[in-house]
């Protein structure tokens, strides 16, 4: 399986060059790096070249990597049905910069598309419809940014006095947004009340 996916990246490499920054295989799929703005045309060739023939839009999606200048990676998953082969395309861009919609090539990307506008904030240029779809209407920030705080910015509740659904603002006793106390993912910095009694390596 590694060869055939080795053979295909060499293969769409060649074909266009104009579009792959870079390509690997990797746990068993083939992982293309594109240029952002040739990724219409890249998805196009990749649903219409008789050896690839990716003609199934699996997902769309984004990584959001803030200490970087292209902060988020936009992810397309296709699906070969003909040659029974996954592969995944990336295009880095900028937190001001927005990339073509694939709509028009594979009108499943619609919603797909809508989900990362609405999760990370990337704009798609050219989507017939780009507006949220997960959240509700006046909602702050996009959730899936790593800067996003845990908690929101805001609160829903239905009100038995008013006999409503209210918005209010998240009011916390302890300021949680900016508290990494033991966080499982940056580590402690720091050391802690009777951490001393441990052992010095």
């Amino acid at each position: 399986m590694s060869e055939a996916l080795k053979e295909l990246g060499a293969h769409i490499a060649e074909k266009r060059p104009d579009c792959v920054l870079g390509w690997d295989v990797a746990l068993g799929e083939l992982n293309v790096e594109v240029a952002p703005s040739s990724i219409v045309g890249f998805v196009e060739f990749l649903r219409d070249d008789r050896t690839c023939r990716f003609t199934s839009l699996m997902d769309v999606t984004a990584v959001d990597y803030p200490d970087r200048p292209k902060r988020f990676d936009v992810v397309y998953h296709l699906l070969s049905m003909y040659q029974n082969h996954r592969i995944r395309l990336r295009a880095a861009i900028r937190e001001d910069e927005a990339i073509p919609s694939i709509t028009g090539v594979h009108p499943g990307a619609n919603w797909f598309e809508r989900e990362v506008f609405d999760m990370f904030g990337i704009l798609f240029t050219g989507h017939p419809d780009l507006r949220r779809i997960l959240t509700d209407y006046g909602f702050r920030g996009h959730p899936l940014r790593k800067d996003f705080p845990t908690t929101g910015y805001t609160e829903v509740r239905y009100d038995e006095v008013e006999k409503r659904v209210v918005y209010e603002p998240v009011k916390l006793v302890q300021e949680y947004r900016q508290f990494d106390f033991m966080s499982p993912w940056e580590g402690a910095k720091y050391i802690l009340p009777g951490d001393e009694k441990a052992e010095a390596k």
